[in-house]
């Protein structure tokens, strides 16, 4: 049988696929649903330092083809994930990834410091989407300079794999790639949600509770495909693709696009079993192309 391992940076996975951070929770509510096992690796619900309520509701609403959140980043805070999820993740043997966020620099370091310090957690994923409250709210992914600057820190507070999670919603994300890099960033993770409004034509105001919110979903896919390519043929960083993955196919437009493991979101919520779904058929596809292992289509794409 074709292996599915591959290389993610200094990250070796058994499988390419993973959860998007915020649509798995802490992997508890899955749990009952799919051997965990599986994975290539879980990547928790995105923590900021302290406890977040979120916005207010309505925080859903179904596109075409898509999802709209305005959740806000509701979580327990750093401390509650210390003391009872953490010990909870260490029992099933997968690579477990922390995704954080944070309002200014030094929470991300203080996190970081903190998460250093644990063990069982095999990467750390900085959500770069988060507006920088010092400067202005201007979001840390769509400003190079500032994107280095936060990642360096960073880098010398935690010691193992730093991945960088970078926001669509830029001038360049081959920029914001770059920048990452330079600060000490191993792997890109791309992309985050596109910002999108739905208006209900009855009320005549923004449906959503926080006005507007990030749109997931097939609808993204081609938008999200386009960016690991240019990511991938520019700075030749492994990559994380997400953005809209249903399908086996879709995991392998990203594979190809040069993504070296995917993430699966949005797709979770319509059928919990979609990721063991993949598996079975990447193992397919490599038998029927007579291939022995899925790292040789990592950016076959690429001319």
């Amino acid at each position: 049988m074709p292996f599915l391992n591959v290389k993610l940076g200094p990250l070796e996975l058994n499988t390419p696929l993973l959860t998007a951070s915020g649509t798995f929770g802490f992997g508890e509510e899955y749990a009952s649903l799919m051997q965990l096992e599986g994975l290539g690796g879980l990547v928790t619900k995105t923590l900021t330092l302290l406890p977040r309520a979120g916005n207010p509701p309505p925080r859903l609403v179904e596109t075409p083809a898509g999802l709209l959140n305005a959740i806000g980043l509701q979580n327990p805070g750093l401390e509650h994930f210390l003391a009872a999820e953490l010990p909870r993740l260490r029992q099933w043997n997968l690579p477990l990834i922390v995704s954080i966020a944070g309002d200014t620099p030094e929470e991300y370091v203080q996190m970081a410091e903190a998460l250093c310090r644990e063990k069982g957690i095999a990467a750390l994923e900085l959500n770069l989407s988060c507006p920088n409250v010092k400067k202005g709210g201007v979001l840390f992914s769509a400003d190079a300079a500032l994107l280095e600057t936060l990642v360096s820190r960073v880098r010398l507070a935690w010691e193992g794999p730093l991945i960088a999670k970078l926001s669509p919603n830029v001038t360049s994300i081959v920029e914001a790639a770059r920048a990452a890099a330079a600060g000490g960033a191993e792997i890109i993770s791309a992309i985050n949600t596109l910002r999108g409004m739905v208006i209900d034509v009855a009320a005549r105001r923004p449906l959503l509770g926080n006005l507007s919110g990030g749109l997931s979903g097939p609808a993204i896919r081609p938008v999200a495909i386009k960016m690991v390519y240019d990511i991938y043929a520019a700075t030749g960083l492994p990559v994380i693709g997400m953005g809209g993955i249903m399908h086996t196919a879709d995991a392998l437009q990203f594979i190809l696009a040069g993504a070296a493991a995917v993430a699966v979101g949005t797709a979770n919520f319509v059928e919990p079993h979609t990721i063991p779904q993949i598996a079975a058929g990447l193992h397919q596809y490599l038998e029927e192309a007579g291939l022995d292992n899925l790292q040789e289509l990592v950016g076959a794409a690429h001319l």
